[in-house]
């Protein structure tokens, strides 16, 4: 098995959370009253329970490195979430950074920032 590092996020909601990443093709594989972890594929989100956080103060933030993120970008627009700048959940269109790298981002309903990152 190769080394791999997963996000601790935070969740207000441990079952709103889960619907709205289930939406992007997530499913769960554990969860209990102070833990959740959510998978897609390789990927792995986990979540601690943070009922106090305020969505438009929070800091939270990871990456999610993707062989296709056209295609991933596509699942979350087609679930509906909105591109902009404001609110939360919201979508931000992938780009090319002055790197050369590709770029998106999606906000999620506990304000925590998932940046999308072309493998």
């Amino acid at each position: 098995m190769s080394d791999i590092a997963t996000p601790n996020l935070p969740s207000r909601d441990f079952e709103k959370t889960s619907r709205f990443y289930a939406a992007l093709g997530f499913s769960e594989s554990w969860r209990d009253q102070g833990w959740m972890i959510l998978k897609r594929g390789d990927l792995t989100l986990e979540f601690f329970p943070h009922p106090e956080l305020d969505p438009l103060t929070s800091w939270f933030s990871c990456c999610l490195r993707l062989d296709d993120l056209d295609s991933f970008y596509a699942t979350c627009k087609d679930s509906g979430l909105p591109e902009g700048c404001k609110g939360q959940p919201r979508l931000h269109p992938p780009k090319v950074e002055s790197w050369g790298g590709r770029i998106g981002a999606l906000v999620d309903p506990d304000g925590t920032l998932v940046r999308l990152i072309q493998n």
